[in-house]
């Protein structure tokens, strides 16, 4: 007789499609809209910056209500709910007619966003253990490249048909993808395997339970036992939101304006990035889960400092397809790493506010790397310093990782 799929992976089907509408369209999109949105509304680089970093901003201060706030209604209430926040604010976003308006609703859009996606990472372990939580979460991430390549396909495509104003449809379509998900996920996702007689997936943990066991709302920097390796966590957290922000927001917006490349090619581009990362999370955490989290953090970090430098350098297309190449392949695989590395550290019961804690640090690098990058490109005209900036950046963040515990 056939053995019967665990829930776990039903968990991870939905996560999947949480994170395909909360970050894979609710902010990764925007690198596609940006330029006929910026071309409609007349918003310079530094606006299209300070609305990426309005996100942001809004993702950081969810942040620090997604665990308290998960404790009261649980985790799939509140998944459900931040959902619903992303796609009514991008509804609102499709008929904006300015910068104010929209930098305010992509504020909601981000506290919608962590909502739901840090509880949902969370829910990795509870629902699985220590050997198949790199995997577990890194199935869960496809759904972000499953949305860029989805973005990246859709938005040249209406834009063809409704030329500049093509951006408020677009807007439109994922505000009620992401309503539509809201709905699945409330009645698919379950808080604990407990709820349902199971146990979690995987082989039993080797050490038995300590101290990071206890009951979450214990959980602070200052109590833990881990509470420097969360800061150190953190700390390496923060170059990768620094970083890769940046070239998901303007890598197309620079093709179409310093390269002279089309919409649609442009689209081509960032749906081949779509593509590739959809390998990203199963890979690097299939691998971390095997080699360690500190060596694959370190490996991945090179990865992307290759591929910002190639981006800054604006060589021949052959180092363009190298650097598409290498950040669709890596982009997933830090928060991947990262949600199985507070689960290894904390256990299952700390985990949610423990991904919460460091994933201030990663929001505040994705605060101040749009904004800053924006204000780069209309001083110097170009991309180009902002990408240089961002390799060297990653280069301090393979650095940093090398003495973590």
């Amino acid at each position: 007789m056939t053995k019967p799929l665990h829930y776990g992976w039903m968990i991870v089907f939905t996560g999947t499609m949480v994170l395909f509408s909360c970050l894979g369209l609710g902010r990764f999109a925007l690198g596609m809209l940006l330029p006929s949105m910026g071309l409609s509304l007349e918003l310079s680089y530094s606006q299209m910056g300070l609305i990426g970093t309005g996100n942001f901003a809004g993702y950081m201060a969810s942040v620090i209500l997604a665990g308290v706030v998960a404790r009261s209604i649980g985790a799939r209430n509140t998944i459900a709910f931040g959902l619903v926040l992303v796609g009514g604010s991008i509804l609102g976003m499709s008929r904006s007619g300015g910068f104010v308006p929209l930098m305010v609703l992509y504020v909601v859009t981000g506290v919608g966003s962590g909502l739901a996606n840090v509880p949902l990472m969370g829910l990795v372990s509870h629902w699985f253990k220590k050997d198949t939580r790199g995997r577990a979460a890194g199935l869960m991430l496809t759904g972000n490249g499953l949305a860029i390549v989805f973005s990246g396909l859709m938005v040249p495509w209406i834009n063809a048909d409704l030329g500049p104003e093509g951006w408020r449809t677009g807007w439109l379509v994922i505000g009620v993808i992401s309503l539509g998900v809201a709905v699945i996920s409330a009645v698919l996702l379950r808080n604990d395997p407990a709820d349902m007689g199971l146990d979690p997936v995987g082989r039993p943990d080797p050490v038995p339970a300590t101290e990071n066991d206890a009951p979450a709302s214990t959980f602070s920097a200052s109590k833990s036992p881990h509470r420097w390796t969360m800061v150190h966590l953190g700390c390496i957290y923060l170059f990768f939101g620094a970083t890769y922000v940046v070239y998901a927001t303007f890598i197309v917006t620079s093709l179409v304006d310093e390269r002279g490349f089309g919409e649609g090619t442009a689209g081509t581009f960032w749906a081949a990035v779509g593509a590739l990362s959809i390998f990203s999370g199963p890979l690097f955490g299939w691998l971390s889960d095997r080699m360690g989290r500190k060596i694959t953090i370190i490996g991945v970090y090179l990865l992307f400092t290759i591929s910002y430098a190639l981006a800054g350098a604006n060589l021949s297309l052959p180092f363009l397809y190298v650097s598409i190449g290498i950040f669709g392949l890596a982009v997933w695989s830090i928060p991947t790493i990262m949600s199985a590395a507070v689960g290894d550290y904390m256990g299952p019961r700390l985990a949610v506010r423990a991904f919460g804690f460091i994933t201030l640090f990663f929001g505040a690098g994705q605060i101040v790397g749009p904004m800053l990058a924006g204000m780069l490109a209309d001083a110097f005209g170009s991309f180009s310093p902002a990408f240089f900036l961002c390799a060297f950046l990653t280069a301090c963040g393979a650095s940093l990782t090398f003495f973590l515990k």
